[in-house]
């Protein structure tokens, strides 16, 4: 560490570039700090830096990191302490441009597996972020020293040793990941698509927060038809609404809490924070929210088992548009899904094409069946179902049709479920109708080379928790709703990297493609794919299958080939 000071000191008001001397790894007393690249200018990309402290001196127990989920929850929890602590013991000794930034990578509601912690058999490790200090382009060493002596050091000490964080609540974490992880297990057994435990709190604070509503909220409770019960591992019985395969309505008037219900399960995928108030809100993990998407690119798929025989003869066995409708958008969004292998849709109403849901007695009669290209997903959704063992939760406001399709209707009055399937069915005929089965086309063989580089290569850029650009093309994923934190979007800007530089040249099912690198990440971890792998990955959060072909799928640039 003396020689880190040393190194500062020499090149006070130097030239920016000055600052790459001090690249390397320095001893602290209880902690060993590693600087691992320096950005080249104020204005630019932050530094990258790592604080490393043995078993030894951090005092964590060892049966708090001995298995994955308890990992990813501790490190989860190290993320948050880390993150919070910046914010309260350091100040930024400021500067020009990121000049006294110090930052690590702040979660979501969501407990999900990171690369800004670091936990194996020797030690914990933080990746950071840092600003180096300067005046215009001359290096200011002092605040540097500031930075890297007193307040980093404030920071570590109260985020990486076990004397000195809450200890109760790290335990509580662990514990609630491991609680969740026994109850996804035994919803398939159960054959349960989503539980949502009684007394949880499902309204957020406000539209542009994740954080429960801290006040007014009304706590869940479930009707006793559709009460589920579950012994924890830590001994405690939960009990809860269970939602079985099939298809499952949501409906009751406006505010009353039916899209609520239905974004607390679109979110059930991952595990939760204890104080979330969804921590047991658990939903089927290849889960897909689907709605219309108007003005999305399509690129040769196969929407004829929803939509055919369009005028002009387009063909929808390989459908492609640079800007698609409400119907083939949502069309082509169930057809992604059921490509990858979903065994649940999630569906609300307000955000569907209406055209795409249903058809009233009255158009039916008005528009003949030969002249309407849509067979809407009420006449598809029993099939799937019966035949391909996919169910649908939907959110219904409007028509009643599809009670005579559904296994179980729920009613939202004033944020209260009420099972009210036995009244829906009396006002209808139950259609005994089942059509045929979705089957998957020739698979979609995706053109690598399509993936557009420049004489320098290829950028991928996070723009933010919406929107990644690769050079100047922009992928827009504003209405992939299970998309949580930028993180996930760094992940999915790395994967598109780790394809260009290991699959350019070759032809190969997108779907295969997309397979493969999801095994290196469930083996290897998120950093096996980073091009920082092995250093300073440390802005990297999981990111399902699902939302990675969905970002690909959204590529305008993307070629297709179909066998």
């Amino acid at each position: 560490m003396e020689q880190l000071k040393k190194k500062l000191l020499s090149i006070d008001r130097k030239g920016y570039k000055a600052y790459k001397s001090i690249a390397g790894h320095y001893d602290f007393y209880d902690y060993r700090l590693f600087i691992d690249y320096v950005q080249g200018d104020p204005f630019a990309s932050p530094s990258r830096i790592r604080v490393t402290v043995p078993h030894t001196n951090s005092g964590f127990p060892v049966e708090y990191f001995n298995n994955k989920p308890k990992k990813i929850a501790f490190c989860d929890f190290l993320t948050r302490v880390f993150s919070q602590n910046i914010h309260q013991y350091y100040q930024n000794p400021g500067g020009t441009g990121k000049s006294g930034m110090l930052f690590i990578d702040t979660p979501s509601q969501e407990i999900l597996e990171r690369t800004s912690f670091k936990v194996d058999e020797h030690q914990i490790e933080a990746r950071l972020e840092v600003g180096l200090p300067a005046s215009g382009r001359r290096i200011l060493a002092n605040n540097a020293i500031k930075m890297f002596f007193e307040g980093l050091p404030k920071v570590v000490k109260h985020s990486m040793f076990y004397s000195s964080i809450d200890q109760n609540s790290l335990k509580d974490q662990i514990q609630t990941v491991l609680n969740q992880e026994y109850i996804r297990e035994k919803m398939k057994y159960e054959g349960l698509c989503a539980f949502v435990a009684d007394n949880s709190i499902l309204p957020r604070e406000s539209g542009i927060s994740s954080k429960p509503m801290k006040r007014g909220a009304v706590p869940f409770k479930s009707p006793d038809s559709l009460k589920v019960s579950f012994d924890l591992p830590d001994g405690a019985t939960i009990t809860g609404m269970g939602i079985k395969e099939g298809i499952t309505l949501i409906v009751g008037g406006g505010f009353h809490g039916k899209s609520t219900l239905l974004n607390a399960i679109e979110l059930g995928i991952y595990n939760h924070v204890p104080t979330d108030g969804r921590e047991y809100v658990l939903t089927r993990p290849d889960a897909v929210k689907i709605r219309a998407e108007d003005g999305r690119r399509v690129e040769k798929v196969d929407i004829s088992y929803f939509i055919d025989n369009l005028p002009g003869e387009k063909d929808t066995k390989a459908f492609s548009t640079d800007n698609a409708s409400g119907s083939t958008s949502q069309a082509a969004n169930i057809v992604e899904a059921l490509d990858n292998k979903t065994s649940l849709l999630l569906i609300d109403e307000d955000t569907c094409a209406t055209n795409f849901m249903f058809r009233d007695q009255l158009m039916k009669q008005l528009v003949q069946r030969e002249k309407e290209p849509i067979s809407p997903f009420i006449d598809k959704a029993k099939a799937l179902h019966k035949n391909n063992g996919v169910s649908t939760i939907m959110v219904a406001g409007s028509s009643g049709e599809y009670f005579k399709i559904a296994n179980c209707v729920i009613m939202m009055d004033a944020y209260k479920p009420i099972d009210v399937t036995n009244e829906a069915l009396k006002l209808v005929k139950p259609s005994g109708q089942v059509n045929e089965p979705f089957q998957s086309s020739s698979p979609r063989i995706m053109i690598v080379d399509s993936i557009e580089e420049t004489r320098k290569g290829l950028k991928v850029k996070t723009r933010s928790k919406e929107k990644i650009t690769v050079n100047k093309t922009e992928i827009d994923l504003t209405f992939i709703e299970q998309l949580v934190e930028r993180s996930q979007l760094n992940t999915i800007g790395a994967v598109i990297e780790w394809i260009n530089k290991h699959c350019r040249g070759k032809k190969i099912s997108l779907v295969e493609l997309i397979d493969n690198v999801y095994h290196i990440l469930q083996k290897d971890g998120l950093e096996a794919i980073s091009k920082y792998y092995g250093k300073h990955p440390g802005n990297l959060s999981f990111v399902r299958k699902q939302e990675i072909l969905a970002a690909i799928n959204r590529y305008r640039q993307l070629k297709i080939e179909k066998k």
